[in-house]
């Protein structure tokens, strides 16, 4: 085998060691202390109910489906909201002082008791659950962002002045490459809460989904079908994660953190 191969294969060997002892700390601890499998199913019973799942006709078509959108529209709403919010109160301090202490007041809000709210207003629909998702990653983005902007080293603005360049190149060279790791950061927390809310949204008032499906097999107490359910929302929370992390390869190569 050649170096590359090994490298290329390397990076993936501490997660299937941690997924392989998952599995075998899971199978030994349901033998060892007789656990019942109406509180922890064995894993084999659990992934022949996920086969069972992912075969069903309207699981990919109508339920998984309905997640993702939820999910991306939240997180793209909360991204285009959070970064315009951070880019006027990183430029407008005074628009920071007069808008800002609302957003926190609103921030510190338990957030589980705005959607009730939102389903009186915009009804049991995918609504809800869309501004919800967009409501928990707005704030990550928006701080973030504003941190990025307040960021930015004086020594590279005053040599930007010394010379005499304009606001547009100001923050295109300066304070675009000071945001955007914060941004992404931003991001990276943000498209996790967005799972989170979409997921509350459908837990409460879903017809359709995959938090709806998890509440209906909790209803009938099919504990092997709700562990399948898990697995999908985790691994569709893992994809969308590194979707972001590609995200991230792509405008900031140049960061530390990319090391």
């Amino acid at each position: 085998m050649t170096k590359p191969e090994i490298g290329a294969i390397y990076p993936a060997l501490p997660a299937i060691f941690t997924v392989a002892a998952t599995l075998i700390i899971w199978k030994i601890s349901i033998l060892f202390f007789d656990i019942s499998p109406f509180i922890l199913p064995p894993p084999e019973t659990v992934f022949e109910r996920l086969w069972i799942l992912l075969r069903e006709r309207n699981f990919w078509s109508v339920h998984v489906v309905t997640t993702l959108w939820e999910i991306l529209a939240g997180f793209f709403l909360a991204l285009v909201a959070g970064l315009t919010t951070g880019v006027l109160f990183g430029k407008l301090p005074w628009l920071e002082r007069a808008l800002k202490p609302a957003l926190l007041t609103l921030q510190v809000v338990p957030k589980i008791t705005l959607l009730p709210i939102l389903i009186i207003w915009t009804g049991f629909g995918m609504t809800s659950k869309i501004i919800f998702a967009a409501i928990l990653s707005f704030f990550p983005i928006m701080l973030n962002v504003l941190l990025g902007l307040k960021s930015v080293s004086p020594g590279h603005q005053e040599v930007m002045r010394a010379f005499h360049a304009g606001r547009w190149s100001m923050f295109r060279f300066v304070e675009l490459y000071s945001v955007l790791p914060y941004l992404i950061a931003g991001m990276e927390v943000g498209i996790v809460f967005a799972v989170i809310g979409a997921i509350v949204g459908e837990y409460l008032s879903g017809s359709e989904g995959l938090g709806y499906l998890a509440v209906i097999a909790l209803g009938s107490l099919d504990m092997p079908r709700l562990f399948a359910v898990l697995i999908v929302l985790t691994l569709l929370s893992y994809a969308l994660a590194m979707l972001v992390h590609c995200v991230k390869q792509v405008l900031i190569p140049w960061h530390d953190s990319m090391r």
